[in-house]
């Protein structure tokens, strides 16, 4: 309870003092590149249901239809402003949204797309005992993922064999360790990693 009142007024909090910047945003991917601004994408949250995630978007349009993963500094479908968006994780910020609606919480495992999902076996599927969250230890140890997926010959081979378990092994970790303390030390670590 403690947790979702946090949520609700920070996620809140952020909108309001951000709307000026998701404006100025809008207006960038609007000129930089066609299509909407916004990105929506089922992934799976507590519970094994489905929702759709906002994410600015940072792509050219239809972008997913040629794959789920991003490999690379520089894949070929992600936009200028992408590029610049994706760097800083200004993309991720549209999830306050989800956080204030109750599908998301700050912190929490990333959610993951039905397809990675599937593949969990009965120990892994404990992440979605939780909500799902914007940041986790997951995402801050695996900030550079795209560039370890841009080196590989089989990417998805990579994800499925050796990243994607390391991530849940690191969610299941947070779950043992939850609470406020764990949580501010996640959001604080989050945010010194971006302004490195």
């Amino acid at each position: 309870m403690l947790k979702r009142l946090f949520d609700i007024f920070f996620s809140l909090i952020g909108l309001i003092f951000l709307l000026p910047f998701f404006l100025i945003i809008a207006l960038l991917i609007i000129i930089d590149s066609r299509g909407g601004i916004f990105y929506k994408q089922i992934r799976v949250g507590k519970g094994n249901t489905d929702f759709y995630l906002f994410k600015f978007r940072s792509m050219a349009t239809n972008s997913d239809k040629k794959g789920l993963l991003t490999v690379g500094g520089r894949d070929s479908r992600i936009t200028r402003m992408g590029y610049f968006i994706r760097k800083y994780k200004i993309d991720e910020l549209p999830q306050l949204i989800n956080v204030l609606f109750g599908d998301m919480s700050l912190v929490g495992p990333r959610p993951e797309v039905r397809k990675y999902v599937n593949l969990y076996n009965e120990e892994q599927k404990q992440v979605l005992s939780v909500k799902p969250g914007i940041t986790d230890y997951a995402s801050i140890e695996y900030c550079n993922e795209n560039e370890l997926l841009g080196k590989a010959e089989d990417p998805e081979r990579v994800y499925i064999t050796e990243i994607m378990p390391a991530k849940l092994k690191l969610n299941l970790k947070y779950i043992a360790e939850q609470g406020t303390t764990t949580d501010l030390k996640i959001i604080f670590r989050t945010i010194g990693k971006i302004l490195k």
